[in-house]
């Protein structure tokens, strides 16, 4: 049996926020009940099922791009980024890599992309778990730093909360400027000092 990760990133839809990639290597028997797409399971069954997955993975590890690589890179490249450092991190070097999404990524290891695989392969929703329940906890804590943008809610995405929130005090350091909203919501700002 090869060495195979699952890779999944959380975090390129946002306005605020690094981009937090999972990666995960799981025995093939490894008895986790109720992997799946980490969007599809409440906060407290992906806590649960994270606490569960690091427990019992051969390995797992965190990759992350900062705002400022989403900014220059672009959030896909950022994504990649994020990936290959997620890999790096791993502590067991995975011969093959399975990857949620369209497009692979370049990783130490040969790969395959599969289109909505954090819901169709274990391995990877496993990785989506990680990933998401580690960049929410993230977001939760820049919310006690930045509240007046209620992080801990929306983790960053463009609900009309956020929107309303950037009009009124303009961005922060956890602001993508390369977003059109955050990008209009500068220059408003510009304008109104």
């Amino acid at each position: 049996m090869r060495v195979v990760a699952g890779i999944d990133e959380v975090g390129v839809g946002p306005l605020a926020g690094p981009v937090v990639a999972a990666a995960v290597v799981l025995a093939p028997r490894h008895g986790l009940i109720g992997l799946a797409d980490s969007k599809r399971l409440t906060s407290r069954r992906r806590t649960l099922l994270a606490e569960e997955i690091k427990e019992r993975a051969q390995a797992w590890a965190l990759g992350r791009a900062e705002v400022e690589e989403v900014d220059e890179l672009n959030v896909l490249h950022a994504a990649w980024l994020a990936m290959r450092r997620a890999v790096a991190n791993l502590v067991l070097a995975p011969e093959f890599a399975l990857v949620d999404g369209v497009h692979l990524p370049v990783l130490p290891c040969p790969g395959r992309a599969i289109v909505r695989g954090d819901a169709r392969v274990p391995v990877i929703s496993a990785a989506s778990i990680v990933a998401k329940v580690a960049r929410d906890a993230e977001m939760c804590a820049w919310d006690a730093v930045y509240p007046q943008y209620g992080f801990a809610g929306h983790k960053g995405y463009g609900t009309a909360r956020h929107l309303e929130a950037l009009a009124r005090f303009g961005a922060c350091p956890l602001h993508r400027k390369s977003f059109a909203p955050v990008r209009a919501a500068c220059a408003q700002q510009e304008v109104a000092s």
